[in-house]
């Protein structure tokens, strides 16, 4: 029996790996314009072809945004949160808040029995933030505070799969967000779904913190709807 030769991987793979494994450890943020090809190409050791390669193959998941005459930007953290931008970043929010309502209930669930104090002290500073930012009219204050909470949430969850499913959201949920904020009567310090699915973490009450969490996303999707008529 004969064995297949070992194949080295294209290097252009290589160059894939680098560029995510920087965008995944948080040194290129989402938002992020990337160095340019020349700065790019020294640093990987590189030719102008391998490197083009590889941007347009993670342009194509979505985790990197071409942009003619300017640069290129770091459009998410994973392919499945570039993809999940590029299939419903301006559309079927509606589905995405079903499947959030499924993935903060059973992080809330979760959270309730496995979080420790530091987790619920880091969440009660999140939503101070929180409140804070909606006294003084600070849109991404706000939203960066909320989102904070509910991922915090996730982490606290104790499956690391769950929580980075979760974060794979970021992007057209906190769009979904900005959209309620303009809605007239939104109630941005509204405690359901926050203070008290906090109180309900701390009470280590399972039950109750799913159906807390539910309560937040069922009235998300009611602004939203609200904002969208």
């Amino acid at each position: 029996m004969t064995l297949e030769p070992v194949r080295r991987p294209a290097l252009s793979d290589e160059v894939i790996d680098r560029i995510r494994a920087r965008i995944a450890s948080g040194e290129w943020p989402v938002g992020t314009r990337i160095p340019p090809e020349p700065e790019l190409m020294r640093q990987l050791g590189v030719a102008r072809g391998t490197l083009r390669e590889a941007v347009r193959a993670l342009a194509h998941t979505g985790l990197l945004e071409v942009r003619r005459g300017d640069g290129t930007y770091v459009h998410a953290t994973s392919e499945l949160s570039g993809a999940v931008s590029r299939l419903y970043g301006g559309s079927g929010l509606g589905q995405l808040l079903e499947v959030r309502e499924a993935l903060d209930a059973q992080a809330a669930r979760l959270a309730a029995v496995r979080a420790d104090d530091a987790a619920l002290d880091a969440l009660a500073a999140c939503l101070e933030r929180r409140a804070a930012a909606w006294r003084a009219g600070d849109f991404e204050a706000w939203v960066a505070a909320d989102w904070d909470f509910h991922a915090g949430v996730a982490d606290a969850s104790g499956n690391p799969l769950l929580a980075e499913l979760y974060r794979d959201l970021a992007g057209p949920l906190r769009s979904a967000m900005a959209g309620t904020w303009s809605t007239p009567g939104f109630q941005g310090a509204d405690p359901v779904g926050h203070e008290t699915l906090l109180a309900a973490l701390r009470e280590r009450d399972p039950a109750e913190a799913g159906r807390q969490a539910g309560a937040n996303v069922a009235d998300t999707r009611e602004w939203d709807a609200r904002g969208r008529a």
